[in-house]
């Protein structure tokens, strides 16, 4: 967690101010037995109303200067522990965007946000906690035992004898709790993956008529974190009995010895006050300590989930930032030499995703990739734009190294539409406008017309200025489909990759589509992945995979007659006759 300060910015003076306003209030809080003692022996003891008045006076203004202290403290550990959070969030929110999808897998999205929301606000509060009672707290506790001795050196001995024994009570209690609050932080994290995973899924889950069994895990998992918070609890309810035993155990000696030594004279009963309220201050003290210990020890779990994000390093940098002057010269608009890759990271043959891949692609061509499930296709597209790193081989754009672009270079020549329809709360048009800021209406216009998805926009009572609900919830699949692949056209990019985002469409709107591809985006180099032979058996080049590798390449009359893969899958989804007229 101290790494972690470095995060307070030029929030550090405040986390400086805040100590010694709360150290100036805890030094006000000392003298004020010392002025009860008088008050007692001076004051009631004479009956002398003036001097009660005078010390009562003195004991206000300890107060006013105590509260007003606290006052200061408090809105510095307010603004320290705020602007901590806040510049450890966009940190980490910086990191997040800087990974890979690889790095996104490892971690995975419930975990990230569990670390980005409420490991956070525990680091936060544990921020909040060190400007406020970290000083004040143990100063407390030793000056309390300092001031008794500078009152009776014999008395304060049963302070001295006391305090340790308290300690030792709370070392004992909360060295057993830790590791259970240790737990409990992964439970915790646990349950809200099992919560976000539920609801996500909550239609798949009522599909199959699954909710009794999501219930199960669910109450398990909470009865699991329940069954260690009782455990928590147990252990920490024997705190506060044992401790006020031992607290009230000193007071009796403190009073029973106390009295003998004003019956000789060497001490008066002020005094003896002051020692009890001194022994208060001991004991509130030391148990503020054993929270602190319980707040910070969650706060180190959560500080080291919190770097283990920070300190990972993506495995697709960027090399380079600036723009860098393309050649004009006819080259392949794509090419992949000798490329493997592989998710896990290691150069096995068995683990590999893709094995030996070459392939080139022209400017202005529609590439067609078809294989079976799980032979590589969406990975090949996804090294285009660097959303992974080939493992050995090279990719080239335009003829460079795609690690030879920078990401914003790169990705604005790419406009990707995943298989996994992605909108964003909001509205159509801004939806679209994520494909080009500046779009005036015409393009977004052209773009949904290419898309086939002007005609439902068009019946929409506010058109582009429809709401979007969050993920594109109030429109059926098909229609998000549609809509995500005009936002990748508005960009008009230079290179269009469809992975497997007609799915949901129907034959005729897909055919309609593709048509309008063909005739609206002749420059564009159109890669086309499919499960469907209708979807790319007219593209000018198909790209056959085979589990990993290269099945074949060439249009779908050549690969009907030397690719027995592409043949496979033409006739399971088409007769013989369908395809003799193809």
């Amino acid at each position: 967690m101290i790494k972690l300060l470095q995060y307070l910015g030029k929030y550090k003076k405040f986390a400086w101010i805040g100590p010694i306003f709360k150290l100036i209030e805890a030094v006000f809080e000392l003298i004020v037995p010392l002025v009860t003692a008088k008050m007692i022996d001076y004051g009631v003891r004479t009956a002398d109303p003036g001097y009660v008045w005078k010390m009562g006076g003195i004991l206000v203004f300890l107060g006013l200067v105590g509260l007003a202290s606290a006052l200061v403290c408090q809105k510095c550990a307010s603004i320290a522990s705020q602007g901590f959070g806040t510049n450890l969030r966009n940190a980490l929110y910086h990191r997040i965007n800087t990974f890979s999808h690889k790095e996104i897998d490892q971690f995975g999205t419930p975990s990230l946000i569990t670390r980005m929301t409420a490991d956070i606000n525990q680091l936060q509060f544990a921020v909040a906690m060190l400007v406020r009672l970290v000083i004040r707290a143990p100063f407390l506790a030793i000056g309390a035992v300092v001031m008794a001795m500078m009152i009776d050196l014999w008395l304060a001995i049963v302070l001295v004898v006391a305090t340790p024994l308290i300690g030792f009570i709370l070392y004992l209690v909360m060295s057993r709790c830790v590791p259970y609050f240790k737990q409990m932080q992964k439970k915790l994290d646990q349950l809200s993956h099992l919560s976000r995973e539920s609801l996500s899924g909550v239609r798949v889950i009522r599909a199959f008529s699954n909710q009794q069994q999501e219930e199960k895990r669910f109450v398990k998992a909470a009865e699991d974190q329940t069954s260690t918070a009782v455990k928590v609890g147990k252990l920490s309810a024997l705190l506060n009995p044992l401790t006020y035993t031992v607290m009230n155990l000193a007071v009796v000696a403190i009073v029973w010895f106390g009295g003998f030594r004003v019956e000789v004279g060497e001490m008066t009963q002020g005094e003896v006050i002051a020692f009890v309220n001194y022994m208060s201050q001991t004991l509130l003290a030391l148990i503020v300590v054993a929270n602190l210990v319980v707040t910070f020890t969650k706060a180190f779990a959560c500080a080291a989930r919190v770097r283990e994000v920070l300190e990972t390093q993506p495995s697709v940098p960027e090399f380079v930032e600036e723009e860098i002057e393309t050649p004009k010269e006819n080259i392949p608009k794509i090419s992949l030499e000798d490329v493997c890759f592989s998710y896990s990271g290691y150069e096995t043959e068995e683990l590999e995703a893709l094995k030996h891949l070459s392939v080139t692609i022209a400017s202005g061509e529609t590439v067609g990739i078809i294989g079976g499930t799980g032979s590589g296709k969406s990975t090949l597209v996804q090294l285009i734009p660097r959303f992974y790193e080939a493992t050995t081989g090279m990719v080239r754009v335009d003829g460079i190294d795609v690690r030879g672009y920078s990401f914003e270079q790169l990705r604005s020549k790419i406009g990707m539409v995943p298989q996994e329809t992605v909108l964003f709360s909001g509205t159509i048009r801004s939806n679209l406008l994520w494909g080009k800021q500046d779009a005036t209406q015409e393009q977004l216009e052209r773009a949904l017309r290419i898309a086939q998805a002007h005609l439902f926009v068009e019946q929409l009572p506010d058109g582009l200025d429809s709401t979007v609900e969050q993920g594109g919830k109030n429109f059926s699949g098909g229609q998000r489909q549609r809509l995500t692949i005009a936002r990748a056209l508005v960009g008009e990019p230079e290179i269009l990759i469809l992975d497997d985002s007609s799915s949901a469409l129907d034959f005729a709107t897909d055919a309609a589509l593709r048509k309008a591809l063909r005739q609206e985006t002749k420059q564009m180099t159109v890669l086309i992945v499919s499960q469907r032979v209708s979807s790319i058996q007219h593209a000018d080049q198909i790209i056959v995979l085979d589990n990993g590798a290269v099945a074949g390449i060439g249009d779908h009359g050549s690969l009907m007659q030397t690719c027995e893969v592409y043949r496979e899958i033409c006739l399971s989804q088409m007769n013989e006759e369908e395809i003799s007229r193809i």
